[in-house]
């Protein structure tokens, strides 16, 4: 089987492990399942996740990394014309993953002390900048929203990660990239390209970094306003992990149309949901 598998909430939430989870992946993949990991977080380069990843077990290398960093830099590489300069407000992992296609990157930070340099002149201070990617910024502040709104209002391309409005740690749930993005449509009255879940870019990008169709795939997650969306909109399975955002009564509130194919409290029923969508 192809799987696809998100990680916050699914693999783990915040630094903790979600108990598991790695070894049942390890186990399907050593029976010769392909294992992908497709999330919405776009603060991480696939290098960090590879880390993180083989540290608690899990299968994993470069290449079965498809974030939502990643697919936005891949989409945007595709375009025509390809982006000159974009503006990013959000982490490393959205810089690195723009730079290794060979897009010149602006980083908001360094936008924003133009703005300041400059009267507050957003204008000036966006000079060149043809393209606005936005993701997760944990630093996020009024500065890198005036120059952002302002390159948009512009003419810039408008291009986001992903829109979720919540992120899931061991502790409880942050603001997510989806509040970020908020802020600057509102600012700027543009509505912007989503590269991430529920859509089904993020889902088909990583199936075909593998040669396979996302039809394909099981999409295994904890979300039921991203993930489930998402593999519906591609025609795949799914199985939701009740170990993250969503919950069991969110999920019998649902029309049949919207559910998940498996449903799993932990990852003993997680491996039974697989073994079962296996033998389909």
């Amino acid at each position: 089987m192809l799987l696809l598998v998100d990680l916050d909430g699914v693999v783990y939430l915040g630094a903790a492990p979600v108990p598991g989870v790695a070894a049942v992946l390890a186990a399907r993949a050593a029976a010769g399942d392909d294992v992908v990991y497709v999330t919405n977080n776009s603060m991480w380069y696939r290098a960090d996740y590879v880390t993180r990843l083989s540290s608690m077990g899990a299968p994993v290398s470069p290449d079965r990394i498809v974030s939502s960093a990643r697919a936005t830099a891949l989409y945007l590489a595709e375009q025509s014309p390809v982006p000159r300069c974009a503006l990013v407000v959000g982490g490393a992992g959205l810089v690195h993953e723009l730079r290794d296609v060979g897009i010149e990157v602006m980083p908001s930070a360094e936008a924003a002390e133009r703005w300041t340099a400059n009267g507050r002149d957003a204008v000036a201070a966006t000079r060149g900048v043809d393209t606005v990617v936005v993701g997760l910024d944990m630093e996020f502040t009024y500065a890198r929203l005036a120059v952002a709104a302002e390159a948009v209002r512009a003419g810039a391309r408008f291009v986001v990660s992903n829109r979720d409005p919540i992120y899931p740690m061991e502790h409880g749930f942050m603001p997510g990239a989806g509040a970020v993005v908020a802020a600057v449509v509102t600012a700027s009255g543009v509505e912007p390209v989503s590269l991430g879940k529920p859509g089904p870019l993020l889902l088909e990008v990583a199936a075909h970094a593998i040669g396979r169709p996302a039809t394909e795939a099981v999409m295994i997650g904890d979300s039921l306003i991203t993930d489930i969306p998402a593999a519906i909109a591609v025609g795949a399975r799914s199985v939701l992990m009740l170990t993250g955002i969503s919950t069991a009564a969110q999920l019998a509130a649902l029309p049949a149309a919207d559910r998940p194919t498996e449903v799993a409290a932990n990852a003993e029923e997680l491996a039974a949901a697989l073994d079962r969508l296996a033998r389909e």
